[in-house]
């Protein structure tokens, strides 16, 4: 088989590194990097250190409006497409890259792979909703992480192609967790269990003023140490809003993603509006409070590791006090599969597919 895999932002590099080793053992991928995180932090180095190929195109669209980032990305992958006549093309996750790859396809006649499908929030406000319902209703194939997401399609009519695999995030989280372990974290000296970790970077809360200085201003009324690996489009607007940082919370660069899970491992507790972090904190078993109104991981809010507090000063700061002060829920294994979704995956592709 042929694969075009088209990838964007820092989550899909780090979800792909597992399935591209698997995949490129008996076929044929070539990637395209469209160019939405560019920043050599959330970009490059995920290539570096996860021993992903480099691509083999790179758009270069960079940020723009949502609509004119992915009209560009779509003339971008379709020339690709046109020229490399691939089996499969393979997206991941929610981003504009996902829906530009999906929607170039599918214009094409080429099959289409969604790795992690079938993740509803049910907010239509989020550019990420309407790119990941999008991208599922156009897939030939539908990877889903959890049982949820296999019910979320079941809802919108989509059971052909669906196939729950689990999570290639938990592949990279265990495929890479010793390498992370062995690794010291530059500039950060922290004792484990004494910090606790944030990240800020979703639109919904940088955006508003009025959300993103209530996360900062709960962030002050939380005892201890908090660790900001600080996203370079927050830190611009948090100076664009006039919001100040509190003397308790310590801004570093962004790192890499064995910094970043090692990071994230030693936690007290993670403050976060990331998936990907809401999910690694649930994998590391680490308390996470999201600074979000609702989540498409909703398996980590019911098994009680997650707390939904929204940009609420009084829920951030009592969801913190909570964890700090009971005992934490029972962790269920396997939530997010055994680690070998890639395989599962590869598999699905060749069986619909036809091996090369």
């Amino acid at each position: 088989m042929k694969i075009i895999t088209v990838l964007g932002a820092r989550p899909q590099f780090i979800k792909a590194a597992p399935l591209s080793e698997v995949l490129r053992k008996n076929h044929e991928e070539k990637i395209v990097h469209t160019g939405q995180h560019y920043d050599y932090q959330m970009s490059s180095v995920f290539f570096e250190e996860l021993g992903i190929p480099r691509p083999d195109y790179f758009l270069g669209v960079g940020s723009k409006r949502h609509g004119a980032q992915t009209g560009e990305m779509l003339t971008g992958v379709e020339e690709v497409l046109l020229k490399e006549k691939p089996d499969w093309v393979l997206v991941y996750g929610d981003t504009n890259s996902t829906l530009a790859g999906a929607l170039a396809a599918a214009k094409l006649h080429i099959p289409i792979a969604h790795v992690e499908a079938g993740l509803r929030s049910y907010n239509r406000q989020m550019p990420e909703e309407v790119n990941r319902v999008l991208t599922d209703h156009v897939a030939s194939l539908l990877f889903c992480p959890t049982d949820q997401a296999v019910r979320n399609l079941a809802r919108e009519g989509l059971t052909e192609g669906v196939i729950r695999t689990g999570d290639v995030m938990a592949d990279a989280l265990y495929y890479h967790a010793r390498r992370a372990e062995e690794r010291t974290i530059e500039n950060v000296l922290y004792k484990k269990k004494a910090y606790l970790l944030a990240t800020v970077h979703r639109a919904e809360n940088t955006d508003d003023p009025k959300r993103l200085a209530g996360i900062f201003n709960a962030f002050a009324r939380i005892e201890g140490q908090i660790v900001l690996p600080l996203h370079p489009r927050t830190k611009k607007l948090l100076s664009a809003h006039q919001i100040s940082i509190p003397s308790n919370v310590e801004v570093i660069e962004p790192v890499g993603y064995l910094q970043m899970i090692l990071l994230e491992k030693e936690a007290e507790l993670i403050l976060t509006d990331s998936g990907g972090v809401q999910k690694e904190a649930y994998l590391w078993q680490v308390p996470c409070v999201t600074l979000r109104d609702e989540t498409e991981w909703v398996e980590t809010v019911q098994t009680g590791w997650n707390t939904l507090a929204g940009a609420n000063i009084e829920e951030i700061v009592a969801a913190v006090a909570r964890y700090r002060h009971n005992p934490l829920p029972p962790y269920l294994e396997n939530l997010y599969g055994n680690g070998r979704a890639s395989e599962e995956i590869v598999l699905a592709m060749e069986e619909r597919g036809g091996a090369s």
